[in-house]
């Protein structure tokens, strides 16, 4: 069924799952709750979850869905803490099978875990071996398991060439995103020459420093701009077709707080271009190959999500009624639909939710208890995940009584 439609086929269709109209700044958009169904597909004693909301955690068939286990919660990581690795089976009782372990991962983003792009059978995760992060890629029917000497953030479409910031680094200017247990060896630098974002060739394991963090901060406008602030790249993102790869330019300030710019590059980190230098630039994702949806603060409405368009100073303003705060936004493939959540409110509820642009219509999916305890670096934010069909959003919550558990939606009434 196309997703666009006139206004009238809409509010029936949102009717459906308790549709109610709602004004804000002056103008009607429709807000829901659906009846979609959501259940736990995780187990305690132990904690599991996925982290970051930006890779494949659902397997081309959305059979499997990966997932982490650790057996403790409310503290940093410490070097020797191994989580393990596995996947629920969604079609056998959620049965949860051993994939392996590693000592390389965080609170927020794990291990960046994630079925290979271009691949079936495939998963990928970060590690630590002989000194350093590496990569493993496991072929989970035959059991072969290879390594390759560089940790990964984002992986291109055919699975062929990733690109990674220094964990280390990460982990020294901003706890619960990084990998302890290396010290960054340039901490002592502001914008070092040797640090920054590494190409990977998952084929050869040969890797190259392809942008500096010398070279970013050098170029361009930082906004209050002031001595003492420290440099780092994270939140990586290649376009769905690979060409280009976007990231976030970040700094701390002596005081502690940060700003970011974002920025693209081809894979090569060529044709370097500042997407959004007004230091306000946080979570994001592709929408197709040259337009990113991204929290910002721009002129025309202040603090919002904007569509930016790669190459460009093009922007216009998405969901200011809507989508209000900052969340985790995603794409339903194939269709018009964001997938975003909201951080915990007064009552330390967080929101998942679907936004339908065209109609400025958002229907929510649910409100998920966070318990006091999760807060700061080992907090639990929802991050929705969506499957390869878009019909099933997994995301990681602590609201039931056994710690952080990955849990499922079946959105597919509703987009379908």
């Amino acid at each position: 069924m196309a997703l666009l439609m006139d206004r009238r086929e809409m509010i029936s269709t949102l009717s459906a799952v308790g549709a109610l109209t709602m004004r804000a700044g002056g103008k009607l958009f429709a807000a829901e709750a659906s009846n979609a169904p959501v259940r736990v597909i995780t187990r305690g004693p132990k904690h599991h979850w996925f982290g970051y909301y930006d890779k494949f955690q659902f397997d081309p068939t959305d059979r499997y869905v990966l997932g982490m286990e650790v057996d403790f919660e409310h503290r940093s990581p410490r070097a020797d803490d191994e989580i393990r690795i596995g996947m629920v089976d969604l079609q056998d009782h959620d049965r949860w099978t051993d994939l392996g372990a590693t000592t390389a991962w965080c609170w927020q983003q794990g291990c960046m875990l994630q079925w290979l792009p271009g691949s079936e059978h495939e998963v990928i995760w970060n590690d630590r071996e002989d000194g350093q992060y590496v990569c493993r890629i496991l072929d989970i029917k035959s059991g072969k398991k290879r390594t390759v000497g560089h940790p990964i953030y984002s992986v291109s479409a055919d699975g062929r060439t990733a690109v990674a910031p220094d964990f280390r680094r990460i982990n020294d200017v901003r706890p619960g995103y990084g990998y302890v247990g290396f010290a960054d060896p340039v901490s002592d630098e502001l914008a070092p020459e040797k640090s920054g974002i590494v190409r990977i060739d998952l084929e050869t394991g040969k890797q190259k420093l392809i942008i500096s963090l010398a070279q970013i901060a050098a170029m361009g406008t930082i906004p209050k701009l002031k001595p003492g602030i420290k440099h780092y790249f994270n939140h990586l993102l290649f376009s769905p077709d690979g060409s280009r790869f976007v990231f976030l330019h970040r700094w701390r300030y002596p005081e502690g707080n940060r700003l970011s710019r974002m920025i693209t590059a081809k894979p090569d980190g060529s044709d370097i271009h500042i997407l959004d230098d007004n230091g306000w630039t946080s979570h994001f994702t592709w929408t197709d190959n040259r337009h990113i949806l991204a929290w910002s603060d721009q002129p025309s409405h202040g603090r919002s999500y904007y569509m930016f368009e790669a190459g460009t100073r093009n922007t216009r303003n998405i969901g200011k009624r809507a989508m209000p705060t900052d969340g985790h936004c995603n794409c339903l493939s194939g269709s018009d639909w964001i997938v975003n959540d909201t951080y915990p409110d007064a009552d330390r509820l967080q929101e998942i939710y679907l936004y339908y642009p065209e109609r400025d219509s958002r229907i929510s999916l649910g409100k998920f208890l966070s318990p006091a305890p999760y807060t700061g670096e080992w907090r639990c934010d929802t991050h929705p995940r969506i499957s390869r069909s878009g019909t099933k959003i997994a995301f990681d919550s602590p609201h039931g009584d056994e710690g952080r558990q990955l849990h499922l939606i079946d959105i597919g009434d509703i987009v379908s």
